[in-house]
C-alpha cells in the first residue's frame, strides 16, 4: 500500500493540531482518515492508530511542558497515577474484547463509540464552566476513579485512541481542575495506556509486520502529528475550548457516520 507522504504529512499535522490543542491523541480523527483516505481495513487501522497517537501524546506532552505547563503534573500525581493504573488494566480488557469480534461488528462498536465521545464534548462545550464538579469523599472519588478509568481504557483499546476525550470530563467532574490542566494531565495518563495498547495489539498480531510494512507511512504521518502537536500546544491559550470542542463533536459525528457506512457494505 502506498504511504502517500505529502498526503500522510499533512494528515498528520491535521490530526496533530488537536491533539497539542487539547490534550488529545487525536485518534478518532486518524482512525476515518487511515480507512477513507488510505485504504486500510478498521482492525489494521486501529494497530496503525496506536503507535500513532503514542507519538502525538508523548510530543504534546513534552511541548506544553516545555511551554511552561508541567507544575500540574506534580501536583497531581496521584490522580495521574491512580488513573493510569486503571486505564492500563481497562485497555488490557479491550484488547481481548476487540480479538473476539469480527471486522463487522468492530466497525459497529467503534461508530458507536465516536457518537458517545461527540455526546461527551457536545456536554463540555455547552457547560461554561467547563463541566460539572462532582464533590465526593475521598474513598468515594478513588473508586469512581478507577472505575472510570477501567472504562477509559476498554474504550481506549478497542479504538486505538488516547481516551483524552473521556480522561478530560472525568477530571474536570471527579477533581475540579480546569480544562486546560485536564488535558495536560490526560496527556500523562494516556501515555502508559497507550503503551501498554501497542504491546498488546503486536502480540495479537503475532508481531510488528503491520508496523514494518507501513514504515513509510507510520514515519510522514508521524512527523506531521509532531509538527501539529508543536504548533497546538503554542496555539492553547489562543483559541475558546468550547467553541473547538463544538467543531470536534461535528468531526466525530461525521466520523461515526463514514464508519457505519463502511460497517454495513462489510462481510458478515
Amino acid at each position: 500500500m502506498r504511504a502517500r507522504p505529502a498526503l500522510s504529512f499533512v494528515a498528520g499535522a491535521a490530526v496533530g493540531l488537536l491533539g497539542g490543542l487539547i490534550g488529545l491523541g487525536g485518534a478518532e480523527f486518524r482512525l476515518p482518515l487511515l480507512v477513507a483516505l488510505f485504504g486500510y481495513v478498521t482492525r489494521d487501522a486501529i494497530g496503525l492508530n496506536v503507535a500513532l497517537s503514542l507519538v502525538t501524546v508523548a510530543f504534546s506532552l513534552a511541548f506544553r511542558v516545555a511551554g511552561g505547563g508541567g507544575a500540574p503534573l506534580l501536583e497531581h500525581a496521584s490522580t495521574v497515577l491512580t488513573l493510569a493504573a486503571a486505564t492500563i488494566a481497562g485497555a488490557s480488557i479491550g484488547v481481548a474484547i476487540g480479538r473476539r469480534l469480527s471486522a463487522a461488528a468492530l466497525t459497529w462498536v467503534v461508530a458507536a463509540l465516536l457518537l458517545a465521545l461527540a455526546a461527551v464534548m457536545v456536554s463540555h462545550a455547552l457547560d461554561p464552566a467547563g463541566g460539572l464538579r462532582l464533590s465526593l469523599p475521598p474513598l468515594a472519588q478513588l473508586l469512581a476513579a478507577l472505575a472510570a478509568g477501567v472504562a477509559i481504557g476498554i474504550v481506549a483499546s478497542l479504538l486505538g485512541v488516547a481516551g483524552g476525550e473521556l480522561l478530560i470530563p472525568t477530571l474536570v467532574l471527579l477533581y475540579a481542575v480546569d480544562t486546560k490542566i485536564a488535558g495536560t494531565l490526560s496527556l500523562a495518563i494516556s501515555l502508559p495506556t497507550l503503551l501498554v495498547s501497542l504491546s498488546r495489539w503486536r502480540k495479537a498480531r503475532g508481531g510488528w509486520s503491520l508496523w514494518t510494512g507501513n514504515a513509510r507511512l507510520l514515519l510522514w504521518m508521524g512527523a506531521g502529528s509532531i509538527v501539529g502537536a508543536a504548533l497546538g500546544a503554542r496555539a492553547l491559550g489562543w483559541i475558546d475550548v468550547r467553541v473547538l470542542s463544538v467543531l470536534l463533536a461535528a468531526l466525530l459525528v461525521y466520523s461515526a457516520v463514514h464508519l457505519a457506512q463502511q460497517a454495513r457494505r462489510a462481510p458478515r
